[in-house]
């Protein structure tokens, strides 16, 4: 974890309300790191439903794929997560890791251990003491509190530089409802159906096939926008929980997604999603700048997305913006290369709405200095506007520093 805190993060950090039937509490289990919780448990009342994405790497962590088995259950009464170990590529080991977790948790909870979840940060490949949980996690059980939401956001980190959280407050019905989201990531990012490591929680009773069309859906255009390096994690992990407590105060029941007592809910749901995966962005290793790429007229916003994502994850485009370049050239490549429709001589480009090329030639009207002087703003907005149709894309990342290499050049030692 790193001791600078990138100076894209947040200036305000959000009063994270208490929210019925979740109870959390850290402890420090010395999985690798010294002097740091490193442990999550958060003890769920019963009649909680759960719902999931994973990573679709084809390399997955064993507790990837103990969740992917649990999911169709839809029930949860425990989560347990850990940093600095990802449990990853750990063959027979890891399975009997998670399956030796999940029973001194369900011990420690009261519940089967279909009920709890896991998930792990961290080093890939190094075989995860599974015994190291014992006595912890029933210690922890019995430690749990409601609203100890910051110390859950740190005991994820791993080279996080802050924890990220987020909330928000809707009627459903005509009772409020909370929505509580706590992620990590800061390298390794480029989900595909899930973020680093993701936990959202609410009091809103929804069911567990509900709740898993809304994250399916929310994931998109919020976690799935996001790249700091082009490396989808072999740990992704984005799961929603519903502890259904507001059912109390009058919220209704609801069993379908696609029920119109849900517009507000799921609008500050994936609100919350967007709020948690730029914090993602903002604190990618070594950042200074937050970059939003705009891809506009492509033939399809599926285009328009592969376009984006490969303005995004170029190398050359993210070390032009670190040097403050507004080197469209960079960006011609990369749109070039992303295999979508281009026409080279309908290609405009802007920086942060300063157009610097138009019709596949410089602008005319380009001024050096007014654009360097753009650059030097903390957040830079390229859009690409490719005059070909109505498909538009936004997604963010972030420029590539030194420090990146300096992090991960050494993280293993």
């Amino acid at each position: 974890m790193s001791s600078a805190v990138s100076p894209l993060a947040p200036t305000e950090i959000p009063d994270m309300p208490v929210i019925a039937g979740v109870r959390l509490a850290t402890a420090a289990a010395g999985i690798r790191y010294k002097g740091r919780t490193d442990v999550l448990l958060a003890v769920l009342d019963k009649g909680t439903t759960v719902a999931g994405v994973l990573t679709k790497s084809k390399c997955p962590s064993a507790p990837v794929d103990w969740c992917r088995a649990k999911l169709g259950r839809g029930q949860a009464r425990a989560l347990v997560v850990n940093s600095g170990n990802a449990n990853a590529f750990t063959g027979k080991t890891g399975k009997q890791a998670t399956t030796l977790t999940a029973a001194i948790a369900a011990k420690a909870v009261g519940c089967s251990p279909n009920e709890v979840f896991l998930a792990s940060t961290g080093v890939i490949g190094e075989p995860l003491d599974g015994s190291k949980f014992d006595g912890v996690l029933d210690t922890l059980a019995g430690q749990t509190v409601p609203g100890e939401w910051m110390g859950a956001a740190k005991a994820i980190m791993t080279t996080d530089t802050f924890p990220k959280v987020a909330t928000a407050t809707v009627k459903l019905g005509k009772a409020k409802v909370t929505i509580n989201g706590i992620a990590k990531g800061s390298g390794m990012i480029a989900p595909d159906m899930a973020t680093m490591l993701s936990f959202v929680f609410t009091d809103a009773p929804i069911s567990a096939g509900a709740l898993q069309a809304l994250l399916k859906s929310g994931v998109e255009d919020t976690f799935n926008a996001v790249t700091v390096d082009g490396d989808t994690s072999t740990s992704d992990t984005l799961l929603a929980f519903a502890t259904g407590a507001a059912a109390a105060n009058g919220a209704p029941k609801i069993s379908r997604a696609s029920d119109p007592r849900l517009k507000a809910f799921t609008k500050a749901f994936n609100a919350v999603l967007a709020d948690l995966a730029e914090q993602v962005a903002r604190d990618g290793e070594g950042a200074r700048k937050l970059v939003e790429i705009v891809v506009e007229g492509a033939t399809t916003k599926k285009s328009a997305r592969r376009i984006a994502m490969s303005v995004a994850n170029s190398p050359l485009v993210k070390t032009a913006i670190a040097g403050e370049d507004a080197n469209w050239g960079r960006v011609v490549m990369a749109v070039g290369k992303a295999g979508e429709p281009a026409n080279r001589d309908k290609l405009s480009i802007s920086f942060n709405g300063i157009r610097v090329a138009k019709s596949g030639a410089r602008d005319p009207s380009y001024d050096e200095a007014e654009v360097s002087a753009a650059m030097k703003n903390p957040k830079i907005q390229i859009k690409v506007a490719l005059g070909l149709g109505k498909g538009r894309d936004r997604v963010l990342t972030c420029d590539l520093t030194k420090e990146y290499i300096a992090i991960n050049g050494d993280y293993r030692s």
